[in-house]
């Protein structure tokens, strides 16, 4: 059974960024029903993003994606570079996209004093 939901949202797990995340949440998608996946790295671990993504795509028909990756992330460790991020951010949108294009998906990169920065 299909229960419809609009979206799924991606981020990290770290506690600094989660008001950030929830004020950006009620002012771009409060008027919309969304799953949460709340995971160390964010799309680091891009298997692990999937098989949640297919659970939400299968169960809730999702219609977009929106991934979230943010400075200083300690489980990229020294790898925690805007590029680095940008790279797996885009990297994560194509592979989805070449899986479900249906899907619109959007990215971004949360920096430490809360300026989410779409990656294009």
């Amino acid at each position: 059974m299909v229960h419809p939901c609009d979206a799924l949202i991606v981020s990290c797990i770290d506690f600094r960024f989660q008001k950030y995340i929830r004020n950006w949440l009620d002012k771009n998608v409060s008027d919309k029903t969304f799953d949460y996946v709340g995971y160390a790295g964010g799309v680091k671990d891009i298997a692990i993003i999937l098989s949640q993504l297919k659970i939400s795509v299968d169960l809730h028909a999702i219609k977009q994606v929106i991934l979230m990756n943010h400075e200083a992330c300690g489980a990229y460790g020294v790898e925690s570079t805007p590029e680095n991020h940008a790279r797996d951010l885009k990297k994560a949108k194509e592979i989805i996209l070449a899986t479900y294009p249906q899907l619109n998906v959007q990215t971004y990169y949360l920096h430490l004093d809360g300026e989410f920065e779409e990656v294009l």
